[in-house]
């Protein structure tokens, strides 16, 4: 027996794609303030909390606390915007089926995302009830490749990392994850998340079976 108990996950870009409603919110805001800000300037955004998100975008650019405020406010009010249209046909492929075969099995699913939206876009999803706890931009203060998102969640789960797996697409993501003791699963290309224990392109067509009969 492996020893896994549970599965964190991230939230954009592993069950579910918003990773293009963010690019869209923050393309607006820096079109309007004009930064220059393209796809290959997102890159760097995932897993980064929205401040920091921010600071990436200024480039260098020193801007008063009471401006930085109304940026975040307003790339957030941009984003809100946008993810009304997020439904359950917006969850990635395999998503669903993994988390319901985690249910199925009695182990335990939790989200570690550094998104103030994470409920929100929870509930537009309708996964809430295969879900056993939520860690979100709300409750830790330090955000990823620091491990306190991901510790937060396996305290809300009851298990210690070496008990859970988390699942990520992000290098930062993967950061925290073995910065914290934990399993990784990285989603995506090697060159961004190859730090982690196994790494697939997408959950889809991924079943529990063979992700404990491989980390275990």
């Amino acid at each position: 027996m492996s020893g896994i108990k549970a599965f964190i996950f991230d939230l954009d870009g592993v069950l579910v794609d918003t990773a293009e409603y963010h690019y869209r919110a923050w393309k607006r805001l820096a079109d309007e303030e004009g930064l220059v800000f393209n796809r290959v300037d997102n890159e760097a955004l995932r897993g980064i909390p929205r401040r920091e998100s921010l600071f990436l975008i200024l480039k260098g650019r020193s801007l008063p606390e009471d401006e930085i405020l109304d940026l975040m406010e307003r790339k957030n009010r941009y984003y809100l915007e946008l993810v009304q249209e997020v439904t359950p046909a917006d969850l990635l492929p395999g998503a669903c089926e993994l988390l319901l075969e985690i249910h199925t099995a009695g182990m335990k699913s939790a989200i570690g995302s550094a998104s103030k939206n994470t409920c929100q876009v929870l509930e537009q999803l309708g996964i809430e009830s295969l879900l056993d706890a939520v860690s979100d931009g709300y409750s830790v203060e330090n955000p990823k490749p620091a491990p306190d998102l991901f510790l937060h969640a396996a305290s809300q789960l009851g298990y210690s990392p070496v008990e859970c797996v988390v699942v990520e697409d992000a290098t930062a993501g993967i950061q925290a994850a073995k910065a914290g003791g934990f399993r990784s699963i990285g989603l995506g290309p090697v060159e961004r998340v190859g730090i982690a224990d196994l790494v697939y392109p997408s959950l889809a067509g991924i079943h529990l079976d063979q992700i404990l009969t491989t980390l275990g």
